[in-house]
């Protein structure tokens, strides 16, 4: 068995441009962000040993277990605690990380061997082998309450060929493998801490990484010691991660000008030009991948994963009032009054760079005119009501607000109901709402933005959508290695996404991250996720 050329010729496709969008559709030509604030890949000054790095995140992570994790935050502590398989660089081009080297593939794609890094250990000594690997991937791939069970749906057998070596049997060639196990479904657990903790695993994770969990205080902070255990230690040098849950954007802000934290993430948009003008801070970029939009539950009635039902509310009922809805909004706007121009218009969830994105991909303007004709003729009563669920942060709290004002001039009278994140995301898969503000963190190949998400039974279906249009074109987009191809199928998928309107797609967010200038060695790429293997205080 010999790397598949199939299998580079899409690994080589899979970079997402870091230039300017590469065409298809946004309603602006907004910047992805200021030419002033620049990606960061590793800041390469010399750094010293030793130190506690102050980290403050703006929600508070779900269980820090990968197999039930659906968080951004959740994959942030991630980054710095439970290494993958496989992981991106700054290129966002996929390479080995406990794996040895890219994946081998058999001639008909259904046999995949993963060679694995040897001499590794998990934070609690256990040595990490093909068992445990095997091990992790079944309790992704079964458990009946784990969110991997899409993302490893093409898997039927991990097999253990040696202990450097595992082979994956799959009942259908599926491209996006790689990507998969370069995120959640990809992190190995320590197999004798899954036997001791069993579904508590989250509470006390143990997995191979710089850093290991050492303590949770649920809704203030999340602390990692350095893993004496870790393959490459040496590189390591801070002694310490500690992650300050800081919702409320000012504060966050307040927290690094003043030095109590050293990093910020997810900085909001009004307050990156006053962390950039403070001689002592600086502001990079990373994120894209993902995006942000307003799902209608259009089919949710029993949970996200249970068979789609009657819904009974008036978008729901109407794919005509959800196209009343949406031509209410003015994208460029919200993006304008809410976020100061800072992330890509967009209304579809696949990247405007992405080589998956084909051209014909275009927008709806906003016509209130329209808007207007649509909701008269429903016969339905004006103003019609919705209620929108938000998450409690002054950002999102204030895009309802513009949603609101938007949306009652073509005859809605939205209500909004904010709520902690993380329940906004269990109301979400219960289906227990009418209209929802959420978004996801995105991945570097599409059908991790779309499989999950927007097809039959994914748990991550918020709105219930079903509708072969949408789940054929991104299965056998995952059957296809030829990225034109898959391109095409991608867009009949989501094109007929478009007119049902289970998600209204706003923008795809871009993330910035606020640092002390003492702070070096951070690696910051299009996913997101501040890593600090490589981190610590200037020497």
């Amino acid at each position: 068995m010999r790397p598949s050329p199939r299998l580079v010729a899409v690994l080589t496709a899979l970079p997402v441009a870091l230039a300017a969008c590469g065409g298809g559709g946004g309603s602006t030509g907004t910047p992805a962000a200021p030419p002033s604030i620049a990606g960061a890949s590793a800041d390469n000054r010399p750094v010293k040993a030793g130190g506690t790095l102050n980290i403050a995140l703006n929600a508070d992570p779900d269980a820090l277990d990968p197999s039930v994790s659906t968080t951004l935050v959740g994959r942030e502590v991630f980054a710095n605690m439970c290494e993958k398989l496989y992981d991106i660089d700054a290129t966002s081009t996929l390479i080995p990380q406990l794996a040895s080297a890219l994946p081998e593939l058999s001639d008909d794609g259904k046999e995949v061997t993963i060679k694995l890094r040897e001499g590794v250990k998990f934070n609690d000594g256990t040595a990490f082998d093909a068992e445990a690997v095997k091990k992790s991937l079944d309790r992704h791939r079964t458990w009946e309450k784990s969110a991997r069970q899409a993302d490893l749906a093409a898997v039927s057998k991990v097999t253990v060929v040696d202990p450097a070596t595992v082979t994956l049997t799959l009942s259908q060639a599926f491209t996006p493998l790689t990507a998969q196990l370069a995120d959640r479904a990809g992190m190995i657990m320590s197999p004798k801490a899954l036997d001791d903790a069993g579904d508590n695993f989250g509470a006390s994770p143990v997995c191979v990484g710089p850093f290991k969990f050492a303590s949770r205080t649920s809704g203030n902070q999340i602390v990692l010691d350095k893993s004496a255990d870790y393959y490459d230690a040496a590189k390591v040098k801070l002694d310490q991660l500690v992650y300050k849950i800081i919702v409320d954007p000012n504060v966050r802000a307040a927290n690094l000008k003043s030095g109590d934290v050293q990093v910020a993430d997810q900085l909001a948009t009004n307050t990156v030009k006053g962390v950039q003008t403070d001689p002592n801070l600086t502001v990079v970029s990373g994120g894209g991948l993902g995006y942000y939009g307003i799902t209608i539950n259009t089919g949710n009635a029993n949970g996200s994963t249970e068979k789609p039902g009657a819904v009974d509310t008036a978008l729901a009922k109407s794919p005509q009032l959800r196209e009343a809805f949406e031509l209410a909004l003015d994208r460029d706007v919200i993006n304008k009054t809410v976020y100061n121009g800072l992330h890509e218009v967009d209304c579809y969830p696949v990247p405007l760079d992405s080589p998956y994105r084909t051209q014909d991909l275009q927008c709806p303007k906003r016509d209130l005119a329209k808007a207007k004709q649509l909701v008269q003729a429903s016969g339905v009563q004006t103003p019609i009501p919705v209620t929108l669920t938000s998450p409690n942060d002054a950002t999102n709290v204030r895009l309802a607000q513009v949603i609101q004002q938007m949306t009652k001039e073509a005859g809605f009278n939205v209500s909004v109901q904010s709520a902690e994140f993380v329940s906004t995301l269990e109301q979400g898969k219960s289906g227990k709402f009418d209209v929802l503000l959420n978004g996801w963190s995105g991945r570097v190949d599409p059908d991790g933005n779309l499989t999950n998400l927007v097809t039959t039974g994914g748990s991550n279906n918020y709105s219930g959508m079903s509708d072969p249009g949408i789940d054929d074109p991104i299965k056998e987009a995952a059957a296809e290695t030829d990225t034109a191809k898959r391109a095409e199928l991608y867009a009949s998928s989501m094109k007929k996404g478009a007119e049902l309107r289970g998600v209204l797609y706003l923008y795809h967010n871009k993330y910035y991250l606020g640092m002390s200038k003492t702070v070096a060695g951070v690696q910051y790429f299009k996913d997101g996720l501040p890593r600090f293997v490589t981190a610590g205080f200037a020497a």
